[in-house]
């Protein structure tokens, strides 16, 4: 973890500190003034390679065919027309969002267009795609964060919520990806074993960290399980209170844990866009209900400065029980990893 911290600090630059600092100036006057004001440009980006994926899981929107949006691949030309604007202040790139990212053919070329320009890279996968010459691939993009999604101990445990997935298959991503980064004598990618808790392998908690060890994975992460459809999803989550992100109420519903607070720090540091260049609030918007610009239309700036992004957050600012997706938010309240 501290290579992973050097690796970060390293790529900052003075203007990427100073726009940080902008973005936590003003939004912090938002909050004084409880009026809108951002500055600067977005330091953290989520770009989505595709929104395809090989999997069905079963409270994934991509997966489970509830997602109403048109699928495809981000254009490489958009991509690189992006890094270019956003580069001299961008500190953080997340190349996830909805679906698979490694089924886009272009994606390391993608990691290795950013890297050189100095940016912090992460890619979250099923970890399918990882054969030993994709996981020299990857290596050599520039890669600098690498989470492997493993929600079991087992085929059946795994299955169960990653349906179509198959748990040998990961496991072999797992060790291809490690060996060739060893034989490769490369420190980057920080690979983090990511272990999304649920009612059927809660109990598989301790034995997922004993897996990730054996692994020999840079870090095994606990996380509470987000749950887009409670009422049909009730089944997903855990027993134990410690491991939910979720509360019963005096009814009996499960409600957030958290205090929905009048505020959310991401929409004054964070950008989200999507394959076809749509532009939504957050990452909690899987399905575009709240886009708020297109990138093809305007650029960056007059986006993340615009009305219809002034005007979200001011919402947010207002009122954010009244916006749907907020509700079932963790962002200033419950934990989303476990220790």
């Amino acid at each position: 973890m501290v290579n992973d911290w050097w690796n970060f600090l390293r790529k900052l630059t003075f203007r990427k500190m100073v726009n940080y600092l902008m973005l936590k100036v003003t939004y912090l006057f938002s909050l004084i003034s409880r009026k809108t004001l951002v500055s600067g440009k977005p330091a953290f980006v989520t770009v989505e390679p595709t929104n395809n994926c090989n999997l069905r899981c079963t409270g994934c929107p991509a997966g489970n065919g509830t997602m109403e949006r048109t699928r495809g691949n981000i254009d490489i030309s958009l991509f690189k027309k992006l890094i270019d604007e956003l580069a001299p202040t961008l500190s953080y790139l997340m190349l996830y969002f909805q679906g698979e990212p490694l089924l886009h053919p272009r994606l390391a070329e993608f990691i290795r267009y950013a890297a050189d320009k100095r940016i912090y890279t992460a890619v979250s996968t099923n970890a399918h795609y990882l054969s030993r010459q994709y996981s020299k691939k990857i290596i050599e993009s520039g890669l600098d964060r690498i989470i492997i999604s493993l929600d079991g101990t087992d085929q059946e445990s795994y299955s169960k919520y990653r349906q179509g997935g198959d748990f040998n298959r990961v496991l072999q991503g797992i060790v291809n990806l490690v060996q060739i980064k060893k034989e490769m004598n490369s420190r980057q990618p920080l690979i983090i074993l990511q272990f999304i808790v649920m009612r059927h392998n809660e109990h598989q908690v301790k034995e997922v960290k004993t897996l990730g060890k054996k692994l020999n994975v840079s870090r095994t992460v606990i996380k509470s399980l987000q749950v887009y459809d409670l009422k049909n999803n009730l089944h997903l989550l855990p027993v134990n209170p410690g491991f939910s992100r979720y509360r019963y109420n005096k009814t009996g519903e499960p409600v957030i844990k958290n205090r929905l607070r009048n505020k959310c720090q991401r929409l004054w540091h964070t950008m989200v866009i999507l394959q076809d260049g749509s532009i939504v609030p957050c990452c909690f918007d899987k399905d575009a209900q709240h886009i708020v610009g297109k990138y093809q239309d305007s650029d960056l700036s007059k986006i993340w400065k615009g009305k219809q992004l002034s005007d979200f957050r001011q919402k947010i600012l207002n009122s954010r029980k009244s916006i749907g997706m907020c509700c079932n938010c963790t962002e200033g309240g419950s934990r989303t990893y476990i220790r």
